[in-house]
């Protein structure tokens, strides 16, 4: 296929009469239109307004997708103890596998073609069906809490970690390898330190494996974390080797000089997760220091309970305005640096090579922006509008490895209606069995 349009390869490089040439899996050929027409005329051609990479959602909780708009105005323990983690407890098989299906299928209409997921402890198998059928890129793994943890949730730490090894052995490197297995402790207050230290050896006994938690979050939760362990969030991490570049760490809003030389010196990759920071107002993180430092910077979305929306066009825009009001500064976190954080920088947060841009041998993720918005006129910088004014529903194309997954609103090989009408099921029946009250319209 020869896809046609203003082509923003990268950061840094934007060809205003472009075309990407999508051979198998695999982009074949990036630059000029008519060049590429002429020399592929044989190629299915698409022309787009805007041609981009899909975008990389480097921290989400695809199976929270039943509990958008349960939990709002809440402290973070608060939203987590007393609706989410009921939630998540209340969830049967089917109630995952519809929650699954209905967050792939709002990431891949959004723009995002990769996501690196962080499930519940329950039917962790279901979401890994759900990214192979669905066909989005996806690191995801069960989640580990063997602590302070609700009936439902809480497992014997041994057990737990034999069914992450045995989900790693079935869908590692599945759907030819699109689909990838990340080990996912919750977080500390939630995990013994035996089952922290299981999670490091397990990845290092599975090539290719990583390792996926929260850290330092929320003041709450670092205290927690330094009474018992006497010791602050990221070091405490690092003692029990979950650091390091084969491991992503979400939020890292409170973060001290220690904590940051060891996210640094460590290689570790950590995702700002903006417009959920906000809403549970849990602080600011220091990305621009991060990335002075040389950390790797993503960005993520978090769950629909604390965003409520997987749009990776509003974390973009969330993340650089933050970064300015912040710093007092108007040229922080920049465009360029924005989408680099989204694209390239979520690459290294999925565990992904070749991908991220749109390039000669890049695996064919891309994406197709519709311009035809009265907030993209007039339109002097496409790679401005991605960022600050793009939304999620302003995508009408989406590829992974080469193959459509959404065109014109319609997802290919997925029922999109009979997924919203399960999720809409089985939300009422999980809301209703955990005792959270909602407002019925």
């Amino acid at each position: 296929m020869l896809i046609a349009g203003t082509v923003i390869a990268d950061p840094e490089t934007v060809i205003p009469d472009g075309a990407v040439v999508v051979e198998g899996e695999t982009i074949a050929a990036v630059g000029e239109a008519e060049p590429l027409r002429e020399a592929y005329p044989d190629h299915e051609r698409r022309d787009l307004d805007i041609v981009a990479p899909g975008l990389i959602g480097g921290h989400v909780h695809s199976v929270q997708s039943l509990g958008r708009g349960i939990a709002d105005d809440a402290a973070l323990l608060d939203w987590l103890f007393d609706a989410v983690l009921p939630m998540e407890a209340a969830m049967d098989a089917d109630a995952t596998r519809a929650a699954a299906e209905l967050g792939y299928l709002e990431c891949l209409e959004s723009g995002t073609t990769t996501v690196v997921d962080h499930l519940s402890v329950n039917h962790a198998a279901e979401a890994f069906e759900a990214a192979i059928e669905t066909g989005i890129r996806a690191r995801l793994g069960k989640v580990l809490m063997d602590k302070e943890s609700p009936d439902g949730l809480i497992e014997d730490t041994d057990a737990a970690l034999a069914e992450s090894e045995s989900l790693i052995r079935k869908y590692h490197d599945a759907a030819d390898g699109r689909v990838r297995y990340a080990v996912t402790p919750r977080f500390a207050v939630s995990c013994t330190e035996e089952c922290l230290r299981g999670c490091r050896d397990l990845a290092d006994r599975h090539d290719g494996v990583t390792i996926h938690t929260h850290a330092s979050e929320n003041e709450d939760e670092i205290a927690a974390v330094e009474k018992e362990t006497g010791m602050r969030n990221v070091l405490w991490l690092d003692e029990v080797g979950l650091t390091g570049p084969d491991v992503t760490l979400a939020h890292c809003v409170h973060t001290d000089e220690a904590e940051r030389e060891v996210l640094a010196d460590t290689d570790t990759v950590v995702t700002h997760c903006p417009s959920s920071n906000m809403k549970l107002a849990s602080g600011i993180a220091p990305v621009q220091d991060y990335l002075d430092r040389g950390v790797t910077v993503a960005i993520g979305n978090d769950g629909p309970p604390c965003n409520n929306t997987l749009d990776p066009f509003t974390e973009m825009r969330q993340a650089s305005l933050l970064g300015k009001v912040d710093a007092r500064d108007p040229t922080r976190l920049p465009a360029p640096t924005v989408l680099e954080m989204a694209t390239v920088n979520g690459a290294r947060a999925a565990g992904f090579d070749r991908l991220g841009a749109l390039r000669e041998g890049q695996r064919a993720d891309v994406i197709g922006i519709t311009t035809d918005r009265t907030r993209a006129t007039p339109l002097h910088d496409p790679l401005s509008h991605l960022v600050y004014a793009a939304h999620g529903d302003d995508v009408v194309f989406t590829m992974v490895d080469g193959r459509v997954r959404y065109d014109d609103g319609e997802h290919v090989g997925i029922d999109a209606d009979a997924v919203r009408e399960r999720a809409t099921r089985h939300a009422t029946r999980v809301v209703e069995e955990a005792g959270i009250e909602t407002t019925e319209l």
